[in-house]
């Protein structure tokens, strides 16, 4: 059995950190999105795996290469146009000749919930095998009506059971993709495809009570890091000064150095190459490869892109921010600042509560600063 995992989207919502990289290889704790959902496939049995690919493609083949280096054969399926999962399932057509696994390459699973699926999908002879579980927050997912274990109706967005994302096909799907309509913005959900077999009774279910957990939005970089880094214990590869504190379940990349009398508090992750000045304090922050973090500074609930330079005693306080996202608000998110790839918040700079700077941006010393800034602009202090 082959898994497919789709990874061609942009991930637009969470702009600016997927300017420059795609959606699913960005870093979480230390790796890729992507890598978890890997290895959750590998420790599921299934070591054959076609990556659906798209935005920014490069970057995910470079990581990946043919997969030898997490013990799978991996190759890749182009998707050109972001057209929908349903339109992305489609272009592995030609790569699968059994039954096969569909997993989003941006959500965090089990392998125990990649098996069942496997396991239902080899043992009957349905068409379709889903994943289900139940949320308290229904609204935010496709909501799927049961009888038993056959799903009769899947809604968007409201009730009581919703769709966990792992799914099992026979390949005849791919008839029934072919078979079902775009919607008015030219986009074929898998979700549209399963409802168009629920009527013939071609759906069943497998409950799901494990791990999912995806990033959408900007503050889910911090949520997600900081689930992975409880569950995990994270990992310390770094260089730590007199005097300095680095918490338990915190990540520190490889030749990072956290500065004389810095405090890197729980959930905190550093990438590759970070530094880190003295008496800085970071509170349930990511910091990426390659940036720097200077004297004194304090960041709460943050994201600092790749070699991107965070100033001497710049001060972020944490959330709740109230954001807007692709003209949808958002009130009360636990969201700092985001700094964007090489953009640079120099010495003394205050970023009030969701601020977003975008890439090669520069904020000016002392410049107190709120909402957005647009790539490549320059904030001067007032």
């Amino acid at each position: 059995m082959k898994a497919v995992i789709l990874a061609a989207g942009e991930g637009r919502r969470l702009k600016p950190l997927t300017n420059r990289r795609p959606k699913p290889i960005l870093s979480v704790a230390g790796k890729p999105l992507l890598e978890y959902v890997v290895e959750a496939t590998r420790d599921a049995g299934i070591t054959d795996i076609v990556l659906v690919v798209g935005y920014r493609r490069d970057r995910i083949q470079t990581h990946f290469g043919d997969g030898d280096d997490w013990g799978v054969s991996i190759e890749y399926a182009v998707q050109d146009n972001q057209l929908g999962t349903g339109h992305a399932v489609l272009q592995a057509a030609d790569r699968v000749d059994d039954p096969f696994v569909v997993l989003n390459g941006d959500q965090l699973v089990d392998a125990d919930g990649i098996a069942a699926v496997a396991e239902s999908l080899g043992s009957g002879d349905d068409r379709a095998v889903m994943t289900v579980a139940r949320s308290s927050a229904p609204q935010r997912y496709g909501v799927v009506h049961l009888e038993g274990e056959r799903a009769v109706d899947i809604e968007e967005k409201p009730t009581e059971v919703f769709n966990a994302g792992i799914y099992g096909f026979a390949p005849s799907v791919f008839d029934a993709i072919r078979a079902t309509d775009a919607d008015a913005d030219g986009e074929l959900a898998i979700t549209d495809v399963l409802q168009r077999l629920i009527p013939d009774d071609e759906v069943r279910t497998v409950r799901y009570r494990g791990t999912w957990t995806d990033v959408t939005h900007l503050w889910d970089v911090t949520r997600v890091t900081g689930e992975v880094l409880d569950r995990t214990g994270g990992r310390d590869e770094g260089v730590r000064e007199s005097g300095a504190s680095v918490a338990d379940a915190t990540h520190v990349g490889r030749d990072s150095r956290v500065g004389a009398n810095a405090t890197v508090r729980r959930g905190t992750s550093l990438g590759d190459n970070v530094t880190v000045g003295a008496n800085a304090v970071l509170t349930n922050s990511v910091v990426l490869a390659d940036a720097t973090v200077g004297d004194g500074a304090v960041l709460e609930d943050s994201v600092v892109a790749e070699n991107a330079h965070v100033g001497a005693n710049v001060t972020v306080a944490g959330g709740p921010a109230d954001v807007v996202v692709e003209g949808q608000y958002h009130e009360a998110v636990p969201l700092g600042a985001v700094v964007g790839d090489n953009a640079r918040v120099e010495g003394g700079a205050t970023l009030a509560p969701g601020t977003v700077v975008g890439d090669d941006a520069t904020v000016a010393a002392g410049a107190v600063v709120r909402g957005t800034v647009p790539p490549g602009t320059e904030v001067r202090r007032g």
